[in-house]
């Protein structure tokens, strides 16, 4: 079994409205997503995913205006496993901009472009948008594109 990946996701909220970025290379190319990415050695998941949000939109932020929403694990179909903390945001300064990575778009909680990100992600980030603290795992098939199955439970952190 290969080791499990720490990564980082931040969702910025504002008046009913959550931001996006279309990721323009790398992994997830493609598709909209949250800002993050891996845990770098020695970095905590707060101090990775503010890093990751300044380096992809230009926001920036503080620790402590984080709120964490979500501890998932992907299984990957070449078994990689990404440990994943989701964090939601409502207080940062600067304005959206679009980097080398990834070109930031906000859009309303009732019309998330569920079709254009990952598969699964319809299936836990309305959980997170309504307020609840979650943990589970979402299993893919022979490919991304397909959810072979998916556990989501309230969460106890």
């Amino acid at each position: 079994m290969k080791k499990e990946t720490p990564v980082t996701v931040c969702f910025p909220l504002c008046g009913g409205n959550v931001l996006l970025g279309m990721k323009k290379r790398g992994f997830g190319a493609g598709w909209w997503n949250g800002f993050g990415g891996k845990v770098k050695e020695g970095e905590t998941a707060t101090a990775s995913v503010l890093r990751e949000l300044a380096e992809e939109s230009g926001l920036l932020a503080r620790e402590g205006d984080l709120l964490e929403v979500a501890r998932m694990r992907f299984y990957l179909p070449d078994g990689a496993i990404m440990a994943g903390h989701a964090f939601l945001l409502s207080v940062w300064s600067g304005e959206p901009q679009e980097t080398e990575e990834m070109r930031p778009q906000w859009f309303s909680l009732a019309a998330i472009p569920y079709e254009s990100m990952w598969p699964g992600d319809e299936r836990w980030l309305p959980e997170i948008f309504a307020g609840r603290k979650i943990e589970g795992e979402i299993r893919f098939g022979a490919t991304t594109a397909e959810v072979a199955s998916v556990r989501i439970e309230d969460a106890h952190f």
